[in-house]
């Protein structure tokens, strides 16, 4: 909990009161390696914010290959927010990479915290401004950089990823074999 309270307070102003009652629209979850919070086909129910762990969106290609499109480490966000906000079916999966602790809300409460909570707009408003000015890089650097590249610009960025985060996960993250990643490492460890 103090952990949500301290990110929030990073992006608005709130009382330890005003905390409990938001806190209130909010489930905590623990989960194991390898939960899946989500499902593809299903009706997308919940956002998750991550206290401690790792959860990774994926969706499945034409080729059965599961292709990353997302992290969430500490303090970030993940969810189908498509889907989410439309209450609809998810084209992708959420699963735990980690044993992990996320909060959770679903649509219902959402809309009754920003009625009650209208500062919470003013929140995802700025946590969404960040994550599509994120995706817009991605996009970018998708089709400018070259695939080593992409990998050491990566790995320069975040490295506790290459640390923490399988390797085989971060080769589907880049759209990657896991053969092409470790040919990649070895020729820049050479």
């Amino acid at each position: 909990m103090e952990t949500f309270k301290a990110h929030l307070d990073k992006f608005i102003k709130i009382d330890d009161e005003e905390f409990s009652s938001i806190f209130s629209y909010f489930q905590i979850l623990d989960v194991k390696k390898k939960h899946n919070l989500m499902l593809e086909g299903e009706i997308c129910r919940y956002k998750y914010f991550v206290l401690e762990g790792c959860l990774r969106k994926f969706f499945i290609n034409e080729k059965g290959v599961e292709q990353t499109t997302e992290f969430a480490i500490e303090n970030w966000w993940i969810s189908d927010t498509f889907a989410f906000e439309k209450q609809i079916k998810t084209e992708f999966n959420i699963q735990a990479v980690e044993k992990s602790s996320v909060v959770m809300i679903d649509f219902k409460s959402q809309e009754k915290l920003f009625e009650k909570h209208p500062i919470m707009e003013r929140y995802f408003r700025i946590t969404y401004q960040r994550a599509y000015a994120a995706a817009e890089r991605r996009i970018r650097f998708l089709h400018e950089m070259s695939r080593e590249e992409m990998y050491v610009h990566f790995s320069s960025q975040y490295p506790w990823f290459i640390q923490r985060i399988p390797q085989y996960l971060i080769a589907s993250f880049l759209g990657f074999t896991p053969e092409y990643l470790s040919e990649i490492r070895a020729k820049l460890r050479s």
